[in-house]
């Protein structure tokens, strides 16, 4: 992997950073394969509690897929192999077993809207917007984006967003539960840590069973699955040593 996605270890956190500022954090192939990789490479690293996905630089998040690479897509079946490689990167974003935020230092523009809304929560900087702008170019939403946004804003809100090719800014976002906190660029990082700080406090494992169940939702499985799911994810955290320490520290006053 080359330093287009750098990956850094941050304690418990894992930070994954597309460095294509220059570019303005373009999404070729290639660098959607190394964030797949990234993603893909950690899920079974027990010692992490969370994920962090951001771009380098403070103008772009990612201003979506890399034109000069993608326009050479010109057969139906180049378009399909595209899809499915595209849409199984951002797949290693949405399935990675443990929580990820995606950091918006900047504008999340058409495939960079569905990268940021592949993510879990959105931490955004005050001044950045999240674009779904397909429609400039004449195309709709490829990599499972526009399912995600229907999910989390509304179909509505969802439509209008994608027929307006709107740019919603940070405050909108929020207000949308599109984004869960804003920051001026001076605070992004202390925002960032004071959003994360409460996450990880918490074990691995119960962080990886609220996961699964809010994943189980997010792809439409049925009421009593989800029930199910979350009744073993229960269990399975009921009965892991992580309780039983956290009980031993409340009942002697240390909690």
């Amino acid at each position: 992997m080359d330093d287009a996605v750098l990956i850094r270890r941050e304690g418990r956190l894992l930070r994954v950073t597309i460095n294509r500022p220059g570019k303005h954090n373009p999404l070729s192939r290639s660098i959607l394969a190394d964030l797949r990789e990234a993603f893909d490479s950690a899920r079974d690293d027990t010692d992490l509690a969370c994920a962090v996905l951001t771009g380098a630089g403070d103008r772009y998040f990612a201003a979506g897929g890399d034109l000069r690479d993608l326009a050479e897509v010109r057969t139906e079946q180049g378009v399909h192999a595209m899809v499915e490689e595209s849409r199984a990167a951002l797949d290693a974003v949405r399935t990675f077993p443990l929580p990820v935020i995606a950091l918006l230092n900047g504008d999340a523009l058409g495939g960079g809207a569905e990268l940021a809304v592949a993510c879990d929560l959105r931490v955004m900087r005050e001044g950045a917007s999240i674009g779904y702008v397909q429609g400039r170019l004449a195309i709709t939403t490829g990599w499972g984006g526009g399912t995600d946004l229907a999910m989390v804003v509304g179909p509505t809100r969802a439509l209008r967003m994608a027929a307006r090719c709107e740019l919603v800014s940070a405050q909108t976002a929020l207000a949308w539960g599109l984004a869960d906190a804003v920051a001026p660029a001076d605070r992004l990082e202390a925002a960032l840590a004071e959003f994360l700080a409460p996450i990880l406090k918490q074990s691995g494992n119960v962080l990886r069973g609220f996961k699964a169940c809010a994943l189980a939702a997010r792809r439409g499985q049925p009421f009593e699955a989800c029930r199910a799911l979350e009744q073993e994810v229960f269990a399975k955290a009921w009965m892991h040593p992580d309780h039983w320490a956290a009980v031993d520290r409340f009942m002697a006053g240390k909690a």
